[in-house]
């Protein structure tokens, strides 16, 4: 018999919070800024209670290096930010990329850039999640849109984080992570999240960035005989030698992108609704995908035929779900609190398909689903 889910009304941030307990994170190191500063104070009394540290670090810097650190010894590891902090924090995340350090980083953007609006929501800081660090790698970025996500899309980040051995990034919004709703939570012991792969072999055989069937390499703590390195130049296999070796590099740096991009359906998660017969599909997410749908629902009562695509996992792109879409629609909307960052993308994905509508906003005031109806009536009359 399963056990009764607790029903409490919570904030995005205290949900995000006790998400990271529920997934097992035990080490917190972060910076205050808005509006993410409600996930540092819960996890600064939360932490605590299961045995978990939290530390507040000098900078941005500082903590997500300090998150670094306590992922090499084995811990789940977690820090909270909002675009200028993950700004600052690009260099050690790329750091995090090539050393292959699993951590959780959550974005609760707002209005930029530099220091911009620090109450006002955005989603600018979609294409700086995927690329903002120099050279090529991949990376998952994952987007909430309610109070139950922000629990829920948690729990997924450590549970991807540590099954891929990479940094994952939680790109949340300040509407989204200060909206208050109700929330499910499961019984704690019933949540498994993966832990990264440890090695098998003795210590002295031991090749902690040889990779797996599927690129992944085994972790070893650090403290224990697996004696390696964090190597952050171009590296060999048994992590001591940096190498300036091109075949070395090259498989290197496509082992960093294909245990991805090659192992996307085991990450993407897209959510969909009255696509079989759509014409005009929008596509959003966040605190925006809450008002497309909204739109959505209300051209259907005018007798357009819309349909509503929502990618969770931003990055890697749900290309196959997008091109789907785009053979039956005439149209995509792309409804974005940017200046149209995704639309890049979904284009990509739609190319020759269906023609693809860039809805930007900027400013700091969220989408109303008049605003994407109006669009939605424009493409309409248009065709």
């Amino acid at each position: 018999m399963q056990a009764e889910r607790e029903v409490r009304l919570m904030q995005g941030n205290e949900a995000c919070a006790e998400g990271a307990i529920a997934a097992g994170v035990r080490f917190f190191a972060g910076y205050p800024i808005t509006p993410s500063n409600e996930i540092a104070n819960i996890m600064s009394r939360r932490l605590p209670e299961v045995g978990g540290k939290f530390i507040q670090m000098e900078d941005e810097i500082g903590s997500i290096a300090a998150v670094i650190g306590a992922s090499l010894t084995g811990l789940k590891a977690m820090d909270a930010t909002s675009g200028p902090g993950l700004s600052l924090k690009m260099e050690s995340l790329g750091l995090a990329y090539m050393v292959e350090v699993p951590l959780v980083l959550v974005d609760v953007q707002r209005v930029g850039p530099s220091i911009g609006m620090a109450t006002s929501p955005a989603q600018g800081d979609v294409m700086q999640a995927r690329y903002g660090s120099h050279g090529d790698y991949a990376s998952i970025v994952i987007s909430p849109s309610s109070v139950q996500d922000m629990f829920d899309l948690t729990v997924k980040a450590v549970d991807l984080s540590e099954r891929f051995r990479v940094p994952v990034i939680l790109l949340a919004d300040q509407v989204i992570g200060h909206m208050r709703e109700k929330v499910e939570l499961p019984p704690y012991d019933e949540i498994k999240t993966s832990y990264r792969p440890e090695p098998t072999v003795p210590p002295e055989e031991y090749l902690p960035y040889k990779g797996d069937e599927r690129g992944i390499p085994p972790m070893a703590k650090f403290g224990t005989p697996y004696h390696w390195y964090a190597n952050s130049s171009s590296h060999n296999e048994d992590s001591f030698q940096a190498t300036s070796d091109y075949v070395i590099s090259r498989k290197l740096i496509e082992r960093l992108t294909y245990k991805i991009e090659k192992n996307k359906k085991e990450i993407m998660e897209v959510r969909g609704e009255l696509l079989d017969d759509a014409e005009i599909v929008v596509v959003a997410y966040g605190c925006t995908a809450r008002a497309a749908r909204g739109a959505v629902l209300w051209a259907r009562s005018e007798g357009i035929k819309a349909g509503f695509l929502r990618p969770i996992v931003l990055w890697p792109v749900p290309e196959e779900e997008i091109r789907k879409a785009a053979d039956t629609a005439k149209a995509i909307i792309v409804p974005e609190m940017n200046m149209g960052q995704y639309a890049h993308p979904v284009r990509e994905a739609c190319w020759g398909r269906a023609e693809v509508f860039s809805l930007p906003k900027v400013g700091g005031e969220p989408f109303s689903s008049g605003e994407i109806l109006a669009k939605i009536r424009e493409i309409e009359v248009g065709a």
